[in-house]
């Protein structure tokens, strides 16, 4: 899998990911840090190629004037920062490329020395397998999505210095 900044381009297949609309996933991307992966059919072995690499991901909207077909996206990573923390805000794909994805807002927050915090809609228990196989533990109930209630996962800043 390549990994790579999130550009316009991708906004069709980002909304297909996340059943959300294309207009809304353009905003995302524009306001948001967002990185794809990219399925790379180079390696008949399965052995992973990565491109530019998730440290190459830097800051929101970067990338956005890049005319790069999405017909390959796997899956994407969405997330911000505040003072003191790094909040996932969006994700979607297979369990594993979310995984992969998700060690880029880690790595962000490992250099910044903030947790990072996920909250996930209780009724999509797949949603929570990559989270939690990416080292974020539960640590209580979220905000209420559309009437649905969540779950908070968050992993602290001392923890990412350990992996």
């Amino acid at each position: 899998m390549r990994v790579r900044d999130a550009v316009e381009a991708d906004a069709a297949a980002l909304a297909d990911l996340r059943d959300r609309p294309t207009d809304a996933i353009v905003e995302m991307i524009h306001q948001r840090t967002v990185v794809v992966g990219e399925r790379d059919g180079e390696h008949e072995d399965g052995s992973e190629h990565v491109g530019r690499g998730p440290e190459a991901a830097t800051g929101a909207g970067a990338g956005t004037s890049d005319d790069r077909s999405p017909t390959e996206v796997a899956g994407f990573v969405a997330f911000d920062a505040t003072d003191d923390q790094v909040h996932v805000t969006s994700f979607a794909g297979a369990s594993s490329t979310v995984e992969r994805l998700l060690e880029v807002p880690k790595r962000f927050a490992r250099r910044e020395s903030m947790d990072v915090e996920v909250v996930v809609v209780d009724d999509e228990p797949e949603r929570v397998r990559p989270v939690e196989a990416a080292g974020f533990v539960a640590v209580g109930t979220g905000p209420r999505f559309d009437g649905q209630t969540t779950t908070r996962f968050r992993l602290e800043a001392d923890r990412l210095g350990e992996e």
